[in-house]
């Protein structure tokens, strides 16, 4: 297929150069959004008089049915044509003659690739989101079911203060819920038509720019034509975003890891999400987990692709930018393979709710209740802490618990202990005598349940 630019050149374009220089194995993917733009354009030139209106209607409805035959696979894409935008041209041409080959007045493919990609990109971004939604619609659900399960909380990898599962999970929740909030933001900023911006210093033709806006769905046009078609924040921006989403799918990857294991069994997975081994009958791998936690890195590289890209190329565009959708279009596939995976993972896992109540219960992470009930008595609280730290030492030193250490111990340590001191340091009753908005009571966690279901409404 003949190059757009080929009038310049005496000479026929080397294969190898050809092959370095082509993207259509990977913008082919952008072949209803670049008919799209076409027929927005075409609409446009057509209704302004740019060409004329029986020309403009013959090649919608040439690429209307470029788009049907592609689609329905009557027409298979040349993956020898130098881009996606160079072959539907050149279908378009070749079908409709001279008429075809009106479709590019008062337009450069530089702003025919910055238009592709945000249309791609804007639909991506739904898409995740609306996946993103259903994680956290089976978060909250699990949470709900969990809202007094005790299990212990962490710090440091070590056991803190006692909390519930579904208050656990709910962190996750509300992380997710701002990676949606940042899915909405990008997309806003995203959703302006670079399309008149031309090369770079837009054309002479009378273009009405904001009727292909309006057509497209977008809400506004780019307020400079160098800058429509010389940056590429925006894909930076949403492989920022993605990256962020990848940051919080790892670290609950980790956790679920973690919770699988014998050493923690805290959950257990679906055979269906989980692997075996090639040696070892007994085991069960979190493989799901893991490549997840894996190919976060996978989507931290592309966004720092797109930012060394980026970083130092001059006004306005510059070859260097074929680069970005590669790396964009990367990090939005693996994020959605992601989701896909580890939603149906969270959602068949199963809690195991014992362990987690045993596991509370041997970690004296009920000692800060303990020095709280000494409080409470007009002790000063770093004196309640220090009888408190003694009282878990002589724990340690007996094999006890605070729940199984006699109320003689605890007098020998501080005379303001008396029997109350055991419904003071009860598990479910230090769980929900944290009643501050946020915290782990039942009671919280159902108003952060309904938080964020509201929020994926």
């Amino acid at each position: 297929m003949a190059q757009l630019w080929k009038g310049r050149f005496k000479k026929e374009l080397a294969k190898e150069t050809n092959d370095f220089n082509s993207s259509i194995k990977f913008d082919s993917r952008m072949y209803a959004q670049d008919i799209q733009g076409s027929i927005a354009h075409a609409t446009m030139l057509g209704a302004a008089g740019i060409i004329d209106r029986s020309e403009s209607n013959k090649i919608v409805q040439c690429l209307s049915e470029i788009y049907n035959d592609i689609k329905n696979g009557s027409l298979n894409i040349d993956m020898e044509a130098e881009d996606i935008h160079t072959f539907i041209e050149g279908e378009l041409t070749a079908r409709l003659g001279q008429t075809g080959k009106r479709l590019h007045t008062a337009r450069s493919r530089n702003d025919q690739v910055a238009l592709d990609i945000r249309l791609v990109l804007r639909n991506e971004i739904d898409i995740i989101s609306e996946k993103i939604k259903e994680l956290i619609n089976v978060i909250c659900n699990k949470a709900n079911e969990n809202k007094e399960t005790i299990m212990p909380g962490y710090t440091h990898l070590q056991r803190a203060q006692p909390i519930t599962f579904g208050h656990h999970l709910m962190a996750y929740a509300a992380m997710l819920c701002r990676d949606l909030d940042r899915l909405k933001d990008v997309k806003k900023r995203m959703n302006v038509c670079p399309l008149g911006s031309g090369a770079l210093a837009g054309t002479t033709y009378p273009l009405d720019r904001s009727m292909v806006a309006e057509l497209l769905g977008f809400d506004d046009i780019s307020a400079n034509s160098l800058d429509g078609v010389s940056d590429r924040d925006f894909c930076i921006e949403l492989a920022a975003a993605l990256s962020l989403i990848m940051v919080h799918l790892s670290r609950f990857s980790e956790e679920i890891i973690m919770w699988c294991s014998w050493e923690f069994k805290f959950i257990e997975l679906d055979d269906a999400f989980s692997t075996g081994s090639s040696i070892m009958p007994q085991k069960k791998n979190p493989d799901i987990a893991e490549l997840v936690r894996g190919k976060s890195g996978r989507v931290f590289g592309d966004l720092t692709t797109l930012l060394t890209v980026m970083k130092g190329i001059a006004l306005a565009y510059n070859k260097d930018m074929q680069e970005d959708k590669e790396a964009v279009f990367d990090a939005v596939d693996t994020v959605k393979m992601c989701l896909n995976a580890f939603t149906p993972m969270i959602d068949t896992m199963t809690v195991l709710k014992e362990n987690m109540r045993n596991a509370a219960a041997k970690g004296f992470i009920n000692a800060t209740d303990c020095a709280d009930y000494l409080v409470s008595k007009g002790l000063p609280f770093r004196d309640a802490y220090k009888a408190t730290g003694e009282l878990v030492a002589i724990c340690i030193d007996k094999g006890l618990t605070l729940e199984t250490l006699p109320i003689e111990e605890y007098k020998a340590i501080c005379d303001l202990f008396d029997e109350e001191v055991y419904t003071a340091i009860n598990l479910e009753k230090c769980v929900n005598d944290r009643l501050v908005a946020g915290g782990p009571s039942a009671g919280s966690v159902e108003k952060q349940i309904e938080k964020a279901m509201s929020a994926i409404k």
